[in-house]
């Protein structure tokens, strides 16, 4: 519970950075659209139209979340983790014992993130994280829990459990502990491991539910933004 708890903290921590960016050129209401000016009329403000990723979108954002910078520091810092916990034993100490647990943990979030996108492109799924139109912490946290093993599905981008999204963190550990973890480990472990990619999913949404404030903010001027995340609501939102 320790070690699961680490990961859980450290993943909100890194996830401050995973801010949307390309994800918000899918804007859900075009302002010099007359039509939707008028749905805007017709409608209530807080509640906005879907506009749906296009392919362009959700291949970028793809390869930001697999190869960008930030998969780079999150592996660097799971590593420096297990060194000081020198896990598993066998890949042992120094600099070699490092970049093993480097890259097997950025392999792993690697084809957990294309295992995500993937299977989401095959099912029509939006995996991409949509900011709460609600208020308050309780609720805001329940959506971006509940977001994680969730998906839009249609042009009215209605939410329902999502098949890529719970397999993802699995697979990614699945493919690390029989491709290549030492032979000791099995599939108690790859659930184990997946229980944690699991966490540090939920640890992105809830930074990017309550730290992100909008193109115009600190963490946007410094680049610290990431295509996982919603579109822009616009000025009233």
């Amino acid at each position: 519970m320790k070690m699961c708890w680490t990961v859980f903290m450290l993943s909100v921590g890194a996830s401050i950075a995973a801010m949307p960016h390309a994800a918000r050129s899918q804007s859900l209401l075009a302002p010099n659209d007359p039509s939707a000016t008028a749905t805007v009329m017709a409608s209530p403000p807080s509640d906005p139209i879907y506009s749906r990723p296009t392919h362009m979108v959700m291949v970028t954002n793809y390869v930001f979340d697999a190869f960008g910078p930030y998969p780079v520091v999150g592996a660097g810092v799971a590593a420096g983790i297990g060194q000081l916990s020198n896990a598993p034993p066998e890949w042992h100490q120094g600099a070699e014992g490092y970049a093993k647990r480097f890259g097997s943990d950025f392999g792993m979030a690697a084809t957990a993130t294309t295992t995500r996108y993937g299977l989401s492109e095959a099912l029509k799924e939006d995996t991409l994280y949509y900011q709460c139109e609600c208020s308050g912490v309780l609720p805001r946290l329940r959506h971006a829990v509940l977001s994680t093993v969730t998906a839009r599905h249609g042009q009215d981008g209605h939410r329902t459990l999502s098949l890529s999204a719970l397999l993802a963190p699995y697979a990614g550990s699945t493919v690390a502990v029989f491709g290549w973890y030492p032979d000791r480990f099995g599939a108690k472990d790859a659930l184990r491991l997946g229980n944690y990619n699991l966490l540090a999913f939920i640890g992105g949404n809830i930074a990017l539910e309550f730290l992100y404030k909008g193109p115009h903010s600190l963490l946007s001027r410094v680049h610290l933004n990431n295509g996982h995340g919603s579109p822009d609501l616009g000025p009233n939102h």
